[in-house]
């Protein structure tokens, strides 16, 4: 079987040893006679896969003592509610930055629990982040949430803002693709479908102090507190997810870990967007100082050929290159699990299909 290059932005490629490792053991893990899915999430063997994932979890990102690290459900669309119904902790405001399509999300959903200042927005248009000197902040914000990386856009955050309130931040699409300190933030929450595992389960990290003072009418399910002293089982979790995430975390401890990450990271973005403006035939829109190492957007300089561009791509076992439906052009996402060979496969076919065409 041929595997093909997969630069989907989610749910996207895993890395080949993980797959292996999960379908090895499918139907027999270690001697326990059945597969992960058919584990009770009480049970002694789940409890024990559980466990090591939030502990890998928690070495890969230096997670200090005083935060809880939570496995949920409902993606990050899900955490755009349950931030401010554990956050606002009888605050009635909360400051957002608006730089694409998610934030933008996020921030409708915050409206239907209170007052939302946007403290600064990019204009239509424009693919780049306000400076921090020309945002509004408010004196009385329960916290400032954040999109470090727009997943469609390719907008990215290379800086942590300086704020009074907690950052909340939805880090979907940049999790685990380099260190970070997470003692800077209130609350990390990212949907497992990019850099993590399969869909269907969401890491949540938030200091202790932050939780507890919930919304009245929140479900039980994402009361943080509520799910931190159920050890995230507060009902069945997604347990196969868990499962896989557990094995991406021990992939990436055992492959230098975020340090290591961060530099191959790096580097593919970096041989992709000099590919992109080395060229005359293709465009990147993105303000080069917030491109993103994750999603890199891009268009030809004919949009009449961007089906061609595709199927030619396709056939050369380039998938999944078409960009975001409300965006139109090309997107490579280039997480974890794509290796250098996969950009550099992609550049050769760009440079290849430039000579044809252009």
């Amino acid at each position: 079987m041929a595997r093909v290059f997969n630069f989907s932005a989610g749910p996207a490629a895993l890395p080949e040893p993980v797959l292996q490792r999960a379908a090895e053991e499918m139907l027999d893990w270690r001697g326990c006679g059945m597969s992960v899915m058919e584990m009770s999430h009480r049970g002694k063997q789940f409890v024990e896969i559980a466990g090591r994932a939030e502990q890998t979890l928690r070495e890969l990102l230096q997670v200090p003592d005083n935060y809880r690290v939570l496995f949920l459900q409902g993606g990050a669309s899900g955490m755009f509610a349950a931030a401010p119904m554990n956050l606002l902790r009888g605050a009635s405001r909360a400051d957002y930055v608006n730089t694409g399509a998610w934030s933008k999300k996020a921030i409708a959903e915050a409206r239907k629990y209170c007052e939302v200042n946007v403290a600064a927005a990019s204009r239509d248009g424009e693919l780049r982040i306000p400076p921090q000197a020309d945002w509004q902040l408010s004196g009385d914000a329960a916290y400032l949430h954040y999109t470090p990386n727009e997943t469609i856009s390719g907008v990215e955050f290379h800086w942590v803002p300086e704020a009074d309130a907690p950052l909340v931040v939805d880090m979907s699409s940049t999790i685990l693709s380099r260190p970070v300190n997470v003692a800077d933030y209130g609350m990390i929450y990212a949907g497992a479908q990019k850099n993590i595992g399969p869909a269907g389960i969401t890491v949540v990290i938030v200091r202790d102090d932050l939780i507890g003072d919930v919304l009245p009418g929140t479900p039980a399910v994402w009361d943080f507190k509520a799910q931190a002293e159920a050890d995230s089982m507060l009902n069945t979790p997604p347990t196969y997810a868990w499962y896989v995430a557990g094995l991406v975390f021990e992939w990436i401890r055992d492959n230098g870990g975020l340090q290591a990450m961060g530099e191959r990271n790096r580097r593919k973005a970096e041989t992709l967007y000099q590919a992109i403006d080395g060229s005359d035939f293709y465009r990147n829109p993105v303000d080069p100082a917030c491109r993103s190492w994750m999603n890199v957007p891009f268009i030809l300089a004919d949009s009449g050929l961007d089906k061609t561009f595709l199927a030619e791509a396709a056939e050369q076992g380039l998938q999944t290159l078409s960009g975001h439906r409300s965006v139109g052009g090309m997107r490579a996402s280039i997480y974890n699990a794509m290796p250098q060979e996969g950009v550099d496969a992609l550049v050769a076919f760009m440079q290849e299909f430039e000579r044809r065409h252009g």
